[in-house]
């Protein structure tokens, strides 16, 4: 024997679209308008995707219209997700003690043996850079 077709209509429409967009989980639809979560999704693919689609639209209104009218918090957010901003960290301080905005940076060579002389002045200068790296 064959399955009864499931009806459709116009008021389970708009109950599913309603619902979709409050966010309720497609089981619990289901439940709601008595058929099974993957007969909801035959039938009324359409009402899910649009109810979900409306709120996202509507918060996003809500959303922008603060930002627009002065909410700071609305507009970090807004430009972080919409504009792609971000936060950068400040850069640390390659070579200590020197001028702010200078390019150099401190190289530290292996120790080959050759001039003990040399080799003491870069441990003494390796020495100094970490201590004030762990100071931070």
């Amino acid at each position: 024997m064959a399955r009864k077709t499931f009806p459709v209509t116009d008021a389970m429409r708009e109950r599913v679209r309603r619902l979709s967009g409050v966010g309720v989980p497609q089981d619990d639809i289901a439940n709601i308008i008595g058929c099974d979560a993957k007969t909801l999704r035959k039938h009324l693919r359409g009402e899910l995707d649009r109810g979900a689609a409306e709120a996202i639209a509507a918060v996003a209104s809500y959303l922008f219209a603060n930002a627009k009218g002065g909410n700071v918090t609305a507009q970090i957010f807004w430009l972080k997700t919409r504009a792609h901003w971000r936060e950068g960290r400040a850069p640390e301080d390659p070579v200590p003690g020197a001028a702010a905005g200078s390019n150099s940076c401190v190289v530290i060579l292996p120790d080959n043996g050759r001039d003990p002389e040399d080799t003491e002045e870069l441990r003494k200068a390796k020495a100094k850079y970490f201590a004030r790296k762990r100071r931070r």
